[in-house]
């Protein structure tokens, strides 16, 4: 008996003291604990909001200038002189990526499968062709064809967006095309760069930009995709953002950041299946899309290495 009850005084002694300490030491229990699960929720004012008309009508009721006029806050004097390296650049905002870098004086260096006659009517510092982002051959030879030395950037830009919206129920889920987003948008941009770097072309000092976007964030698929759907497009976006984080950690000892960045939404040829949606969730000409980008790139340090930011409104995005 004496022993049982010694037991149980000790085990009420032991609930007592925690209770205690979780009352009286808020910054080792109940902040960490309220840190913890805002970070898992996403609630934060450090993230951005999963529902996109949510958060277009949001920034339109708090008159979110950095959301609604990035000129208000952009400034690309940063660019000019840089060799920027530049995929996809051919169209779509990989095209407005490389307007803009030409305006403000950048020496862009055009990494694609063909050009294009609005690229070429840029005049870019290099244009290399041949590049297929889903060939071990043709991505081993690029560092062979840049004939100006090491960038200051590169923007891993290029990407596939397959039209139809996968289901299951309906059997219109198409494998192959799935292979073939998760090697373009996943596995491309570690071919170029991995490229690049090995041949010294990217090193200390330099910046990476990975163009994905917030359909990879797996936190986020409740909110957009509550019925599912669209299976190619959000693996390969998470597959990409994973090869993001793993480059960013290898590339630390070499101290050149690497960021995930989503470009917002834009209005593209990509993003023409989703042309009903556009103005109810803010979506924008890929001209003002590619001011937006350039502005987190120029953002880019060690401080933000290995993270996930959203270029609409420059909040982090959960994975």
């Amino acid at each position: 008996v004496f022993e049982t009850m010694r037991v149980f005084l000790y085990f009420m002694l032991l609930a007592t003291t925690t209770a205690w300490h979780s009352h009286r030491l808020p910054a080792a229990g109940r902040l960490l604990r309220r840190a913890s699960t805002t970070k898992m929720g996403a609630s934060n004012s450090q993230y951005s909001m999963p529902d996109q008309p949510a958060r277009f009508a949001k920034a339109k009721a708090d008159q979110n200038q950095r959301f609604l006029d990035i000129t208000s806050v952009y400034d690309p004097s940063y660019l000019s002189g840089l060799r920027v390296g530049l995929t996809g650049a051919n169209r779509g905002i990989g095209l407005s990526l490389a307007k803009e870098l030409t305006a403000q004086g950048a020496k862009v260096v055009a990494i694609v499968r063909k050009s294009s006659p609005e690229l070429d009517a840029l005049k870019p510092e290099e244009v290399i062709t041949g590049i297929e982002a889903t060939s071990d051959e043709a991505c081993k030879g690029l560092a062979g064809k840049v004939k100006g030395g090491k960038l200051d950037v590169l923007i891993n830009n290029a990407g596939y967006f397959y039209e139809p919206v996968e289901m299951i129920g309906d059997s219109s889920l198409n494998f192959s095309e799935e292979l073939k987003m998760i090697d373009i948008c996943a596995l491309g941009p570690l071919r170029v760069t991995s490229n690049l770097f090995q041949n010294g072309l990217l090193v200390e000092g330099c910046k990476v930009a990975m163009i994905t976007s917030q359909g990879g964030s797996i936190s986020w698929r409740t909110t957009q995709n509550p019925n599912g759907g669209d299976y190619g497009h959000h693996m390969s976006k998470a597959a990409a953002n994973m090869m993001g984080v793993l480059v960013a950690q290898e590339f630390r000892q070499h101290k050149i950041p690497v960021t995930i960045l989503h470009p917002g939404f834009n209005k593209t040829d990509m993003t023409k299946k989703y042309e009903k949606i556009w103005e109810i969730e803010g979506a924008v000409d890929a001209s003002v899309g590619s001011k937006r980008v350039l502005h987190e790139v120029g953002k880019i340090d060690m401080e933000r290495t290995g993270k996930f930011f959203n270029c609409e409104d420059g909040l982090e995005i959960p994975w």
